[in-house]
């Protein structure tokens, strides 16, 4: 059974809202962005707002992770395996992703963010160690995913806390002959 497709209309005002909160959140806090703000942004009314998303925390959810599958590029994973290639493209997606954030005003929010990031890894992860392991258990598959993404996740906040002294593709690099 295909899936009804979405009205193009609905698609174009859930970006009108995403793309307004964005412009925003270049203004001002997160904390200071009212629902009131994005309406009159994106010149609708809240129950317009209230339609696409169950609230601002919602809709920072939503942001962020479609901000994060752009910067990843899942599609370029879909048929990739897992090699030194691919690791070094995703933590430069990762670090990248981390660098726009904080030219934008989500301090506070780490903890979203970071279990974003790790969801969003999970699944490439998972889905590229299925295409290089078919045969394999899938719930070894899923742990690995889970360490790769958290592994991945935590060395991209050391590269940031130890003061970006290398790029993020050096940094990465240095652990690939560990991993391979």
């Amino acid at each position: 059974m295909t899936q009804p497709k979405t009205d193009p209309r609905i698609l174009r005002t859930r970006k009108l809202i995403m793309d307004s909160f964005m412009e925003l959140s270049g203004e001002k806090e997160f904390k200071d962005i009212t629902v009131k703000d994005i309406t009159t942004e994106a010149m609708i009314n809240r129950a317009t707002f209230y339609y696409h998303f169950e609230d601002i925390y919602d809709l920072l959810e939503k942001v962020l992770s479609e901000v994060l599958l752009v910067n990843l590029d899942c599609e370029f994973y879909k048929n990739e395996k897992l090699n030194e290639e691919v690791i070094v493209s995703i933590f430069m997606a990762i670090t990248n992703f981390q660098k726009s954030l904080s030219n934008r005003c989500h301090r506070g929010y780490e903890d979203t963010i970071a279990r974003i990031i790790r969801e969003q890894l999970e699944i490439v992860f998972y889905k590229l160690l299925c295409n290089q392991h078919p045969t394999k258990d899938e719930q070894s598959l899923k742990v690995t995913a889970v360490m790769l993404s958290w592994g991945i996740y935590g060395a991209s906040v050391e590269w940031r806390r130890s003061g970006k002294k290398v790029s993020p593709e050096e940094y990465i690099k240095l652990a690939i002959p560990f991993l391979i």
